[in-house]
């Protein structure tokens, strides 16, 4: 008997459609154990399966990107709260106007770290005008958290550059979307932090750590730990904001109470200008 049928449809989509049209009656989504297992979110919520949700957390991004030819990354980090300088400077207007002296410091500060924003703008584009016209095994793409702030502004400067680059962000209470100069077919939301620390790594050519907070820490530190471990290969660490940073961490006590070696300092290099972030890293690769 012969079918006009093209093996290669994509007929499981059905299950999912079935379970939508379940929702959209306004069904309880009560256990069920005839609802086919992939299109059952009751069983893919459960402990026991946490495993299968974080291997789909790390494919998903996986083949989306390999589709994209998105093969070499620079990560940028920094804080989600630095705003644009012409953003920063409406909300000191806004603050002085209302007259609260907390939120008045607060804005000031941040409006005295939107020089941030804007250099990680400018570095973002010099990423994307280096790649243009070159062959995908050679470009370079920006990957950030997707959310605001700095992430915003390398994803800015990629889009003003007229390159694509990645969002990977987490669903947290205060940052629902990602930040729109993110390409939309490489904008991911992750669950799981570790996954998605390990979809900044797993293309990684270089990493750009921007000043931030606790978030900003967290992924520098464990960047510096799997190169210093060597459970990642060597790649360029930048430390933009050489003030900050040198005022924020004292490197030089890890060396004194010898719990780091001497060389361990290294493995970063500081940086105040998106030019010489961009020589680094150049240099490094002999681009």
């Amino acid at each position: 008997m012969s079918s006009t049928r093209n093996i290669h449809d994509k007929r499981l989509s059905d299950a999912w459609a079935t379970l939508q049209a379940h929702a959209d009656a306004g069904l309880p989504l009560d256990h069920d154990a005839s609802r086919i297992a992939f299109a059952d979110p009751e069983f893919l919520l459960r402990r026991e399966t946490r495993g299968i949700r974080f291997q789909l957390e790390l494919l998903k991004a996986d083949l989306e990107q390999q589709a994209h030819g998105i093969e070499n990354t620079i990560v940028v980090f920094g804080s989600a709260r630095f705003r644009s300088e012409e953003e920063a400077a409406a909300l000191v207007v806004a603050a002085e106007a209302g007259g609260d002296e907390e939120i008045i410091r607060r804005t000031k500060a941040l409006a005295r770290n939107s020089l941030y924003y804007e250099k990680a703008r400018a570095f973002g584009k010099l990423v994307a005008q280096y790649s243009a016209g070159k062959e995908p095994r050679d470009m370079l793409f920006i990957c950030t958290g997707g959310g605001p702030g700095i992430m915003q502004a390398a994803n800015r400067g990629a889009y003003e550059g007229d390159g694509i680059s990645v969002g990977l962000a987490i669903a947290l209470p205060m940052e629902e979307a990602a930040n729109p100069y993110v390409t939309p077919a490489l904008s991911f939301k992750f669950h799981y932090f570790a996954a998605r620390k390990m979809h900044f790594m797993m293309r990684a050519k270089a990493l750009v750590a921007f000043p931030g907070g606790f978030g900003t820490l967290d992924e520098l530190f464990e960047v510096i730990t799997l190169v210093q471990t060597k459970k990642a290969k060597q790649v360029p660490i930048v430390l933009f904001g050489t003030d900050y940073w040198k005022r924020l961490i004292k490197f030089d006590v890890l060396i004194d109470e010898g719990v780091i070696s001497p060389a361990d300092l290294q493995l970063f290099h500081y940086a105040d200008d998106p030019e010489d972030a961009w020589k680094y890293i150049r240099d490094f690769y002999r681009l």
